[in-house]
């Protein structure tokens, strides 16, 4: 008895609608990722086992190093333009249009603000490298010298639904932690968060 002979033929697969998909969900993706922003310094922060989130959204962050700089940022440029727009009518200073403008891409800042105009003036590649260089000292917060209170009133004035954050090195002095705090109980701001890593504590099982 003879056998059949089964004809082979090519299986053809449309990828199309697989890429289609693939493409809507990179361009969800791409749409609501918040991106971290670039910091001029590194801070390792203390392990901590509380995990409320923080909001991505209407947030004043306080960076401190371990040498005791201070740095802060804002996620709207538009606040950032008005902060120094109340900064420098409080300190009788003049910035161009340009430079609020450029001063409104900056990720983080953290300088005496007598010397932004000098930074505005360099160019963008080299404004983070300054901050983060040695001679800077960040922002000033001491007794003679507190900056850091005007810029917070500053950015609060710019936006009253800002929530204060600070991220702290684990090895920064507490000196300089107890005088940030310090500096925003004088001016009324009571509630902020803690920045931390997320510590693994083992279970009383093990």
């Amino acid at each position: 008895m003879g056998r059949f002979k089964i004809t082979k033929k090519d299986t053809f697969i449309d990828m199309t609608p697989m890429s289609d998909v693939m493409v809507l969900l990179l361009t969800f993706f791409m749409l609501t990722s918040t991106f971290v922003k670039k910091e001029p310094i590194k801070v390792n922060t203390p392990g901590s086992v509380s995990e409320i989130k923080i909001p991505d959204r209407n947030i004043l962050n306080i960076l401190i190093d371990k040498s005791g700089k201070i740095f802060m940022s804002l996620d709207k440029k538009g606040d950032l333009m008005t902060t120094l727009d109340n900064m420098s009518e409080k300190y009788n200073l003049s910035f161009t249009k340009q430079e609020v403008h450029d001063f409104g891409e900056f990720s983080t800042f953290g300088i005496p603000i007598e010397q932004l105009k000098a930074l505005l003036k360099l160019p963008a590649d080299k404004r983070e490298a300054y901050m983060s260089s040695i001679a800077n000292k960040g922002i000033p917060c001491d007794s003679t010298n507190n900056q850091f209170k005007d810029w917070v009133l500053c950015a609060k004035q710019a936006n009253p639904d800002l929530r204060i954050a600070i991220k702290a090195d684990a090895t920064t002095s507490y000196k300089v932690i107890k005088t940030v705090m310090t500096s925003l109980q004088d001016i009324k701001e009571n509630r902020y968060n803690l920045i931390t890593s997320l510590k693994k504590v083992k279970s009383l099982d093990q």
